[in-house]
């Protein structure tokens, strides 16, 4: 069973146009969910097909299409990266989840005639986009109750995510995925350790899940290999 073919907006991000892909589960499937599940994604041009990403995309629409009857099928909200990345995934990290909670989300519901799940809004990256996604699970942990949230960078700003995540008041049927491959630097790994064992004594053990990965590297194949299970934690029924 496939996906749809991808549908491409372009709400204007900072006077830019920002393309932003949605791909909707099987219609089989779809019928079922009138409200469905979402799922944001940065760095879009990475998460799709292998055409246009940095070293191979994730393939997240083939991902999804695949999974079991007991996991709820989340629509693909893919938003690609700007030229100012590094920025709007951290220092800017405010403005940019405004842009997608108040202008991408709403022109995607438009645009495919949906009303998401206002329960089920999961975001995730890998990377500055996995610290994004933390920072969003943080900041609004009433809007993204799944988070997916791969190799993340909490090494750059080791404090202030812990901080944030420490004080967040998250909701009990949230769903946080924490991951690294042990092949990664060694920062990288003791940071994102230390960010799972503060989640996981934070909040009930069913609302995190965290994977140490023995043979991943920080490259977007581990990435892609990952993400089944991720899904599969977050959109559980």
């Amino acid at each position: 069973m496939r996906a749809s073919p991808p549908i491409t907006i372009t709400p204007s991000y900072r006077g830019h146009p920002r393309r932003v892909r949605l791909v909707v589960p099987p219609h089989d499937r779809a019928r079922d969910e009138p409200s469905p599940p979402v799922l944001v994604l940065f760095d879009g041009q990475n998460v799709l097909g292998d055409h246009g990403s940095f070293a191979g995309g994730w393939h997240a629409h083939t991902a999804v299409a695949k999974l079991p009857k007991t996991i709820r099928r989340p629509v693909i909200v893919a938003i690609d990266s700007g030229p100012g990345r590094m920025a709007e995934l951290w220092p800017e990290i405010d403005h940019f989840l405004r842009f997608v909670m108040h202008d991408v989300l709403p022109l995607a519901e438009h645009t495919l005639s949906l009303r998401f799940d206002p329960s089920a809004h999961g975001i995730g990256g890998a990377s500055m986009g996995g610290l994004a996604s933390l920072a969003a699970a943080a900041r609004h942990p009433r809007v993204f109750r799944k988070v997916i949230a791969m190799s993340p960078s909490v090494w750059t700003v080791p404090r202030e995510i812990s901080r944030e995540l420490h004080r967040a008041i998250v909701p009990r049927d949230a769903r946080l995925y924490v991951d690294v491959g042990l092949r990664e630097s060694e920062r990288m790994v003791r940071r994102a350790t230390e960010t799972a064992a503060l989640l996981a004594r934070d909040l009930p053990k069913e609302c995190v899940m965290w994977r140490p990965d023995a043979r991943g590297k920080h490259r977007e194949l581990d990435w892609r290999r990952r993400l089944p299970k991720a899904l599969r934690f977050a959109y559980r029924r």
